[in-house]
Formats: structure tokens, sequence, C-alpha cells
């Protein structure tokens, strides 16, 4: 029989454990919403409703300009950082303007470790006890800010990129692995001209707008992520586009809801 941990969020019950594991006497979310390898990375898509995640560890050019765009769009968001993001002094008013303004804070790794192997998934690149400790040292970092962990169980794996092993970990230490959702090029926002992957903001846009279009589902349940801030080097900003896609969605009668209401174990 499956473990799983009961996490305490304000309003909701949420179950973690891995998504394979199986029990009589607790709902299983991933019964009820989408999962890889243990994450969540898609709720109801039934509810014509999806949150707004963004990651940051080096940068946050973004904040001004994304806080006043929420803030005007009364919309809540979820904002996952590192360790390296939190301890940074440049970025304190920024935490705490976000924490003021009632977005989910959460963990991202302390040190924006590389989990696991590219190619090869199942193969770590990390020990039990260095993930705990680093993840442990993120939440450490978040407790500075008077958020504890049970404040923020939702947990976003660095480079969004995992295997079974760190799920499981994950749930057991009480939280919840999640990512972002597939089929839209928005988490490409990082890349800048130089880089071979490299997507302008145009393309990004365009993504979403054609997968909404395109498949049956829409961007029902959808965990769309960006990011708070970019290098230097990449001048086409995506997050200026932030206004515009939250009022295009709206009037296709998209709810942007946060986080932990999406994904509501309820």
């Amino acid at each position: 029989m499956g473990r799983a941990n009961i996490l305490l969020v304000p309003g909701i019950i949420l179950l973690a454990f891995s998504c394979s594991e199986k029990t009589a006497n607790v709902i299983n979310p991933c019964l009820k919403y989408s999962c890889i390898q243990g994450a969540i990375v898609r709720g109801d898509t039934t509810k014509r409703s999806l949150t707004l995640v963004f990651t940051g560890d080096e940068f946050a050019d973004g904040e001004v300009h994304i806080r006043k765009v929420l803030k005007n769009q009364n919309v809540k968001a979820a904002f996952f950082f590192t360790g390296n993001f939190y301890r940074n002094i440049a970025f304190k008013t920024t935490v705490e303007a976000l924490r003021n303004d009632g977005h989910y804070l959460g963990a991202h790794s302390d040190k924006h470790l590389l989990y696991c192997d590219w190619d090869k998934r199942d193969s770590l690149l990390v020990t039990k006890v260095e993930f705990t400790k680093d993840l442990n040292d993120n939440y450490a970092e978040i407790e500075k800010f008077g958020i504890s962990k049970k404040d923020a169980p939702f947990f976003m794996p660095p480079y969004e990129w995992y295997n079974d092993f760190i799920s499981n970990w994950t749930s057991e230490m009480g939280l919840q692995l999640i990512n972002f959702t597939s089929g839209t090029r928005s988490n490409a926002d990082y890349t800048t001209p130089e880089m071979p992957n490299y997507i302008d903001t145009s393309t990004i846009y365009k993504s979403i707008i054609d997968y909404e279009t395109n498949n049956p589902n829409g961007l029902n349940g959808f965990i769309l992520l960006i990011h708070i801030g970019t290098a230097p080097e990449r001048t086409d900003k995506f997050y200026l586009r932030l206004e515009t896609l939250i009022s295009t969605l709206r009037a296709k009668n998209y709810q942007f809801l946060s986080l932990p209401d999406l994904l509501s174990m309820e």
C-alpha cells in the first residue's frame, strides 16, 4: 500500500505521494489530475481555468511589470524561486512585495541542481542526501520571509526536469512535486538569440493561442510557466505580453486561479 502525506494549504487539504502508489483510504491526486513520473502537470481538463507560475534563479527584471499586470488583472500567481534567489539581497523587496500581494511563493531547489541526465532520465545526478539537504536549504531561505513549509507544499523542480526518484523523495518530505503543462513554448522565454533553441516572443505567444484553438480541452487545467526574468541578451521579453495574454484568454471565458485553487483536492 502506498504512503501518503497530508499537506495543509489554506482552505484545502492536499495529499502528496507518488502517483504510482495506491491506497484505499486517501485520494491519489493523480486520479484527478494529469501526472508525469509522479508530478502533477495539469489540473482539471474539464474546467475552463488555468494558473500562471513563474520561476526565478538569477534574474528578476520582469518583477515590476509582472506585479503590475497581475494586480491590474486581479490574478493570483505562483512564484517558485531558488535559494540563490531568496538569498539575493537585490531581490529581497521583490519577494516581500509578491508575498504582500498574496501570491504563492514556493521552492525551486536551493542551488538550481540538475537532478537527472537530460538523455537518460532515469539516471540520477544527485543522491537522496544531496537532494534532501538542498531542498531543505531552499525552504530555510523561504522561512526567512515568514513562509513555512506547510504554507508552500508545492515544489517545482529546477530546470523542470526530474524522475520518479525525485517525485518519491519529494513525497517523503511531505511535499507535492508539480511541473508545467507541456504543449506550448512559454517555458522557452528564457532563451537568448545566440542559443540554438532560441524562441522569439511572437512565436511563444502564437504557440499558446494555437494550442488553445487546436486542442479539444484548450488550456483547461494548464499550469503555464513563465520566467520572472531573463538574461540581458534577451531583449525580446515575453512577460511584456502578459497583459495581452490574460485579456485574450479571459475573452475566451478562461478563469485564472491560484495554484492551490487549481489543484484543490476538495
